[in-house]
Parts: structure tokens; sequence; C-alpha cells
């Protein structure tokens, strides 16, 4: 698995396609808190609630019945068939020939309270200011090439055809300066020019734009523009149809690790069901949370160009003085030695003939080195593994 300088040049001019070109390089506000405009936003689900848990943290969770979702909104839509499991279980291969692991897995805090039963889906009711809340997602900046508010330090693969993506990643609980800043680690497939590039994600984030606290919550995000137009998170927007009644986009993740403690992650795997298109988000290797029909896309509908794995911080605070004070990862740079640092292992792709695997070619990008770093560690390992993160201001990063 070790890298030769021949692949780092190799790697260094995908980069500039698929990246360096892409949204981060280029200014564009990708991924601010958004759930479209008013006009689309889902009426109160709640009205469909068959039962409501009160979580322990604060949320309510609401049991919506599975075909009254609000996802089901969306035009595109109309009359769909709710495709209730994968054709197929990509990982039972992997399960099958290699040894696992042992990994401190975690759970979400609102099932202490209670479980929703079969036949509905968890639903995170916003407790807070639905206005304010719509107000702040539509703060975006200008599509102007100067102006970068995403700050990512990723590893990523290209030059082939990805049907899916998958990693181990450790969650911490970042700090966040701003209510209109997030720090996320996450997954994510992506295709398309830079200025009107497909997407979807999948990892845990704070974000109290859109969560309305400072907790690390699950989450997934899709866009089909860029984000200029479309895109939200969880189930905020019609689009991502959820199919499973144990787990909660949007709910708060625990344990959270903590250094020297037992290293807490989530393992996510988004990939595509070769017979329906459904792009299928699973969680822990045995729960599908639901997926994104084939309809709400056109390039991701046959494949991904890029993969991704890491970190991304968004603020209007990024490449310049002061700097931001958001954190990214668990605030340290990269620590591969004692994995004090936000990391992913056990990283694959799905090829398009449905091979999971490490990736033949992989290169790390940082936007903003002395802010928050990467590191692709693979001699002596028995899987690559990628560390990343930052400890947002600091004497480099004034």
């Amino acid at each position: 698995m070790r890298r030769t300088s021949f692949k780092r040049v190799i790697i260094f001019l995908g980069l500039t396609l698929c990246y360096v070109l892409g949204e981060a390089d280029l200014g564009l506000d990708t991924r601010k808190p958004k759930i479209l405009d008013g006009k689309n936003v889902p009426n109160n689900p709640t009205r469909h609630a068959v039962k409501s848990i009160q979580s322990e943290d604060g949320d309510i969770i609401d049991c919506i019945d599975i075909y009254k979702q609000p996802s089901l909104d969306h035009p595109s839509l109309k009359n769909h068939i709710i495709q209730l499991a994968p054709s197929y279980n990509p990982n039972m291969e992997e399960i099958q020939t290699s040894e696992q692991p042992l990994r401190s897995v975690t759970s979400q805090v609102w099932q202490k309270s209670g479980s929703c039963p079969k036949g509905t889906i968890p639903v995170v009711r916003r407790t807070h200011n639905d206005d304010e809340l719509l107000s702040n997602s539509r703060k975006k900046s200008p599509l102007t090439v100067h102006q970068r508010n995403h700050s990512k330090a990723i590893l990523l693969t290209e030059g082939y055809n990805y049907a899916g993506v998958k990693a181990d990643i450790k969650v911490w609980n970042p700090h966040v300066e701003s209510d209109d800043e997030y720090s996320t680690s996450r997954i994510s497939l992506r295709s398309g020019p830079w200025y009107d590039f497909e997407s979807v994600e999948a990892g845990w984030a704070v974000n109290p734009g859109v969560y309305g606290d400072r907790q690390t919550r699950l989450f997934a995000y899709w866009t089909v523009d860029a984000s200029k137009k479309t895109g939200c998170f969880d189930l905020t927007c019609p689009g991502f149809v959820q199919t499973s009644h144990e787990i909660a986009l949007g709910a708060a993740i625990y344990p959270i690790s903590v250094f020297r403690g037992l290293p807490y992650q989530i393992t996510l795997f988004i990939f595509k069901d070769p017979n329906t298109n459904n792009l299928w988000v699973q969680y822990g290797e045995r729960t599908n949370i639901g997926y994104w029909p084939p309809k709400l896309f056109t390039t991701l509908t046959y494949g991904a160009e890029c993969a991704e794995w890491g970190g991304d911080v968004y603020s209007s605070k990024l490449e310049q003085v002061p700097h931001t004070k958001t954190q990214m990862g668990n605030g340290n740079f990269p620590d591969y030695i004692d994995g004090n640092s936000g990391y992913m292992k056990r990283m694959r792709i799905l090829d398009i003939s449905l091979n999971l695997k490490f990736p033949e070619w992989v290169g790390t990008y940082a936007d903003e080195y002395w802010c928050y770093q990467s590191q692709y560690v693979s001699d002596y390992v028995v899987d690559p593994e990628f560390y990343f993160g930052g400890p947002r201001r600091n004497e480099m990063c004034p």
C-alpha cells in the first residue's frame, strides 16, 4: 500500500481536476446549513406521529408513519414506491472473508428512553424557531472566486466510477465558535463539474445553525447543484427516504471519545443499489437508514467521480485574521501514534463491479495547512489509516 513518488504526481494531477478546481478552491459556499426556501419546507410531520419519545438530552423524537414521511413531498417522488431494504448486502464478502477488529461503537441518546415501532421512522422534532432557522440557512455568500467559507482536510480518490464509500469514523465533540458555523467528519461521493456538482454525504456534525445546540449528531446531506439552490441536512427538506425505525438522522450520538479513553466510532457506508440505483446510507454495518432515490440526481445515478473521507469546517472567518476558533476533529492536529485526533479507518470504496476494497489511488488535501491538517498512514499498519484535524486559531493560524 506504499505510495511512490510517481503515484503522488498522478494524484496531484487528479486533485487538480477533482478538488482543487472544485468548490473549496473556488470559494463556493457549498454547504451552508440550509433547508431550501420556505415554500419547499414540508408540512409539520408531527401530525403523522403515532408515538413521541422525550429524550434525556432534550430532543423529542416523533415516530412517523413511514408512508407519510416528509421526504415523499418532493415533486420527483410523487407515487414513489418505498424500497424497504437494499437488494443485496455489499458488506457480506468482507464480513465473511476478513477478521473484524474490535471497535467501541456508539448509539443514540434517545434510544435510552424508548423505541419506534416497525412501520414508522424516528424524526427529531425541531423545537427551536423554524423561521429563524430558515433565515440563518439562507445566509449565503455570492458565487465568487475569492470567498472561501469551507476548510477541508481530506483523503480522496478519483479516476474511476465509484458506487460506494465507507469508513469507521472516530466520534468527537469539537468546539464550534459561532451559531452560524459547523464542524463535520464525514464520507462523501461527488460527481459533476465544480460549478454544478452533485454530492451525498454522511457523518457526524456539530452544527448549531441546523440543530440548535452543540451536541455531536448523526447527519446526512445531499445537493444536486453545488448547493446553490438545492440541498439540505437529514429530513429537513423532501428527498431522503428513511426506512429504519431504529436510527434517527439529526439525533445526538453517545458516547463521545475522550483522550486516553475508548475510541468510540461510527461505521457509515453510502452505496448504490445496482437494481434500483437508490443511494443507501448504512449505519454500523447492519442498519440501513434509508436512501436518496435516483430521480433526485443526474450524474450520481450512474456512479460518482470522487470519493472523500475527512473533516470540514464551515465559517465566514476562514483565511483571515482573526481566524475562527472552530475546531476540526477534536481540535488536535493529526496524531497517528495515540489516535488523539480525528481519524478514519477501514476506508473502502465500492467499485462499479461491486468489489468492496481500499482504492488503488489516494491523495491528501488541506485548504489551510496551518489550521487543519491531514495525514495518510499506509506503512506498518494492517489497513491504511487517515488522520485529520486542527486546533482552530493558533500561532501559525492567527
